[in-house]
């Protein structure tokens, strides 16, 4: 897990970033957009959110946490222990049951990810100004075509209406309000899910929820959640490891380094070695439904393809 993506464990607070998987897909009929102009005046626990996670983006900093330079030149790593990464994050993971589970330890699970084509759209809350929206799809469009590059699959930003993974952004009331409908037009959203959505505490910022049928191991639909309270970095920190994890690595691990699956909060943005994890996932040669002992001795070959010899 981690902070600003699955759950963040850090002593200053957690921001999390949790991944569950679901059942298959109903129909979700797009919501239209909410007007800009309506924006109603925030609660007062969503004010005292925003005031609080601003606090800890400053602490974070202060404490040279949320990198955006890619820990290229202190953080190097070899095959050996991008294949172990690998292994842990994408085979392994924090939350089954689409439960969250503080400190509980990750169990083993086969690998996951999407066979067809990855729509993105962002949808937002009326509470979030039309300056944050235009800045956001920017930043989400960027970020697909980042991922479709990485990855070699079909990922790109739709916008809102027609994706199949619909990133929510909204305040507290707006996300306490979200779980019905969620829950009414996804099959599969059951009440420990909307729940989840429904009373997420303060330590976690955002959440991601992927689903799959229930006899296969290929994702078809994901729902992310980001809090609208969060300042800009936290939120593009949001963004970029709701979506990673939603593509098929939903756990973080303390040895990941540098990489956004790992709770420490070090790196905010997806690192040259969270790109080769995201290569290794979509490498055709590795299926959905495999497990860890079968896919070991695979992975270690597909890591040293991606990275020669040596440290990166």
């Amino acid at each position: 897990m981690k902070a600003r993506a699955a759950l963040l464990l850090a002593s200053v607070a957690l921001a999390g970033c949790e991944v569950a998987e679901g059942g298959l897909e109903n129909s979700v009929r797009p919501t239209a957009r909410p007007p800009a102009a309506v924006a109603p005046a925030p609660s007062e626990e969503s004010l005292r959110l925003a005031a609080f996670y601003t606090r800890l983006e400053q602490g974070q900093r202060v404490r040279g946490l949320l990198r955006t330079d890619g820990g290229t030149v202190d953080a190097p790593f070899n095959e050996r222990t991008l294949a172990e990464n690998f292994l842990a994050i994408a085979l392994f993971d924090e939350n089954p049951g689409n439960e969250i589970r503080v400190g509980a330890a990750p169990v083993p699970t086969v690998l996951r990810k999407w066979s067809g084509p990855v729509r993105i759209g962002l949808r937002f809350g009326a509470s979030v100004p039309g300056e944050d929206r235009a800045r956001q799809e920017m930043q989400a469009r960027d970020y697909a075509r980042r991922l479709a590059t990485v990855t070699g699959h079909p990922i790109s930003y739709v916008g809102s209406g027609g994706e199949n993974f619909s990133v929510y952004v909204v305040n507290e009331d707006e996300r306490r309000a979200l779980a019905p409908t969620l829950a009414s037009t996804i099959r599969g959203f059951d009440e420990t899910t909307a729940a989840t959505v429904r009373d997420l505490p303060r330590s976690v910022y955002c959440l991601v929820i992927a689903f799959s049928g229930s006899r296969s191991a290929n994702y078809t639909r994901a729902v992310a959640i980001i809090r609208q309270e969060l300042p800009p970095a936290s939120w593009r920190s949001c963004l970029h490891e709701e979506v990673a994890q939603g593509l098929g690595l939903p756990n973080d691990s303390p040895r990941a380094r540098p990489s956004i699956f790992n709770d420490d909060e070090e790196f905010a943005l997806l690192t040259r070695h969270d790109e080769l994890l995201l290569a290794i996932l979509y490498d055709r040669r590795l299926p959905a439904g495999i497990a860890a002992a079968e896919a070991a001795p695979l992975i270690r070959r597909l890591a040293a393809e991606q990275l020669g010899a040596g440290p990166v």
